[in-house]
C-alpha cells in the first residue's frame, strides 16, 4: 500500500522538536490532495524524514491522534482520519511550519484581490511604501460549509508579483510567501483581541451583529526585518480558541 508523503520541514532547535514535527505534519495532512492515500509512514520512516528520534515522532504522532486527525492500529499502521473536523484551537508558538499548520485545512474563497493604498493603521509597517496588494478570503469548514473567519493580507506589492491570486485558495499565504514566492521569512508576531462583529464580519460569518469575535493580526517579517505581509482575520468567536505555548528552555 502506498503511504502518504509529508512535506519536509528545517527544524529550529529552540522549539520542542515534538511541535515542530507535528505542526508540520499536520500542515501536510490538512493540505493534502483528495486522492492522496491515508497511510501514513512508519514511526521509523517518518522519524528518519524528519531528522527526529522515534521517541520525539511517537509524541508528535500522539498530540495528532488526540486532536483526532490520526488513528493508529496495531500492526496495520496510522491512518489519516479523513473525517476529522478540522476547526482546532489557534496555537502560537514561534514556528512558521505551526503558523502554516493553522491556516491550512479549510474551504478558501478568494472575496477578491487589487491594490490599495496602505490603510493608516498599518503605515508602521510599510514606510515609505504608498500601495500594498490586498487579498480578502473567507474560510469556510469542509465538513459542514459553515464559515469561520475571513482574512485580509496586505502584501508588497513586488513580492505579489510573484504569485497567481489562485494560489491562495489552495495555499495559506505563509505558505505562499516561502515556498513560491521564496522569501526570507524570519519571524512572525500575532497579536490577538476580543472584539464585537461589525456588519461586514457579520454578514461573511453569519454571526449576529456586535457578537463576540477574537481579532488576529500577523506580521510577516524577513531577515531584514521589512514586514513582508500583514494579515488581518476575524474569527468566529464560538468557533475558535487561542492557547499560547511557551518554550521554557
Amino acid at each position: 500500500m502506498t503511504s502518504f508523503a509529508p512535506d519536509s520541514i528545517v527544524l529550529n532547535r529552540k522549539l520542542p522538536l515534538w511541535y515542530q514535527v507535528s505542526q508540520s505534519l499536520r500542515a501536510s495532512i490538512l493540505g493534502r490532495s483528495p486522492q492522496d492515500p491515508l497511510r501514513l509512514p512508519t514511526e521509523e520512516q517518518l522519524a528518519g524524514h524528519y531528522g527526529v528520534s522515534v521517541l520525539t515522532m511517537r509524541q508528535a504522532l500522539k498530540e495528532l491522534e488526540d486532536e483526532g486527525l490520526i488513528t493508529r492500529h496495531r500492526r496495520r499502521g496510522t491512518f489519516i482520519e479523513p473525517d476529522a473536523l478540522r476547526g482546532a484551537p489557534v496555537r502560537l508558538l514561534g514556528s512558521v511550519d505551526a503558523i502554516v499548520a493553522q491556516q491550512s485545512g479549510m474551504v478558501t474563497e478568494l472575496l477578491d484581490h487589487g491594490h490599495a493604498p496602505v490603510p493608516p493603521e498599518l503605515a508602521e509597517y510599510f514606510p515609505q511604501t504608498g500601495e500594498v496588494a490586498t487579498y480578502h478570503r473567507l474560510r469556510s469548514d469542509e465538513k459542514t460549509g459553515e464559515p469561520t473567519n475571513h482574512a485580509r493580507n496586505y502584501v508588497r506589492p513586488e513580492l505579489a508579483e510573484r504569485f497567481d491570486p489562485a494560489d491562495l485558495v489552495h495555499r495559506p499565504m505563509t505558505k505562499v510567501l516561502r515556498d513560491i514566492v521564496l522569501a526570507d521569512i524570519s519571524r512572525i508576531t500575532d497579536t490577538v483581541e476580543a472584539r464585537l462583529a461589525d456588519p461586514e464580519t457579520a454578514r461573511l460569518l453569519q454571526v449576529p451583529l456586535l457578537s463576540p469575535i477574537l481579532h488576529y493580526t500577523g506580521v510577516t517579517y524577513d531577515g531584514d526585518g521589512r514586514a513582508l505581509d500583514v494579515a488581518v482575520i476575524h474569527y468566529r468567536g464560538d468557533r475558535f480558541s487561542f492557547t499560547v505555548t511557551l518554550d521554557a528552555t
